[in-house]
């Protein structure tokens, strides 16, 4: 088993950024196949199946990924890591789940704050607990700092859209209350799932087998769900014929391959503020080149995803013991 190599903060961030990149290009595919089919689960299931298709020719066509691929039923019959980790995939589907079944209620806005804020929570925790390949990394006053200061500048980035939150719901802020936990919760998850995945790839030896069993998991929850809907409510609309609608799975392998490599080197708590980093400057970026109908970029926006950065170069600096005080001349 060949472990993959450590990366530098200054070489690992920028990774994670780009990977967060590709985050919201995907919703914005997601959500138009999703309207074209008139369908959430169905489009989820089209981009996960797209996903686990590119990661199979992947796996067989890379030599690591061969390599990856003849490691995995060995890793997971002699307990290399806990078997559950096989199924960190459905945490994904999770949040697929929470974004077709809540956007519609609470808005874009919302929905983000929730993810943020039970992501960079469970970062923390996860961290501290150890549970990804990186180790126990310790819950410092700084990293608390940087952490509330994102949730709070993501909140800002976001708060133009906030008039539209909730506004189907009839019931008032308390009628929120429900939604809001869903995305909370995979938000919370999504740190658990990449501490799943950057421990399953130090002993594949690649992120490759790793995205690839992601996607196997994730495929079975949500062709599960869709078969049970179809059975219920019928089929959705026929699947469309622009490329374009299919490539919400590639960029899926992206951030998902990408984090699980990350995580060994930055920690679970910084892959995520890099892939929440990237989201915001990706989603500025599609709202500036290619803005959907009614999108206006506020000056809240611009400045909450300045903030953002900076909260995240606070939590991510190693910032030692001691460097805060005042130093005694050398005489």
């Amino acid at each position: 088993m060949t472990s993959p190599s450590r990366l530098p903060v200054l070489a690992g961030l920028p990774l994670a950024v780009g990977s967060g990149l590709a985050i919201p290009v995907q919703g914005r595919i997601n959500g138009a196949l999703g309207a074209r089919l008139n369908d959430g689960i169905a489009a989820a299931a089209v981009s996960f199946s797209t996903g686990l298709l590119v990661m199979i020719v992947i796996s067989l066509v890379l030599p690591r990924g061969r390599a990856g691929l003849a490691a995995i039923l060995p890793a997971v019959r002699n307990r290399a890591f806990p078997r559950i980790y096989v199924v960190a995939g459905a945490i994904g589907a999770l949040f697929v789940f929470a974004q077709s079944f809540t956007v519609g209620i609470l808005g874009v806005a919302l929905f983000t704050v929730a993810t943020v804020t039970g992501q960079t929570v469970s970062g923390l925790l996860v961290d501290r607990l150890g549970i990804g390949p990186a180790g126990k990394k310790s819950v410092t006053g700084i990293r608390i700092i940087g952490c509330v200061l994102t949730i709070a500048a993501v909140a800002w980035a976001v708060s133009p859209r906030f008039s539209g939150a909730g506004a189907g719901t009839g019931g008032g802020p308390s009628a929120l209350l429900i939604p809001v936990l869903l995305p909370v919760a995979a938000g919370f998850l999504m740190s658990f799932q990449q501490a799943m995945n950057g421990t399953a790839t130090v002993h594949y030896g690649t992120p490759i087998a790793a995205t690839l069993v992601n996607f196997v998991a994730g495929c079975l929850v949500l062709w599960t769900a869709l078969a049970v809907k179809l059975a219920v409510a019928g089929p959705a609309n026929p699947l469309p014929g622009e490329w374009w609608y299919y490539l919400g799975g590639p960029m899926g392998c992206v951030f998902i391959g990408l984090g699980a490599l990350l995580v060994r080197s930055l920690g679970v708590l910084v892959t995520g503020l890099g892939m929440i980093a990237g989201q915001l400057l990706g989603s500025l970026a599609l709202d500036l080149a290619l803005p959907a109908p009614g999108t206006i970029v506020a000056p809240a926006t611009v400045l909450g995803t300045l903030l953002t950065l900076a909260a995240i170069i606070l939590a991510t600096l190693p910032w030692p013991r001691g460097a805060l005080r005042r130093q005694r001349p050398v005489r």
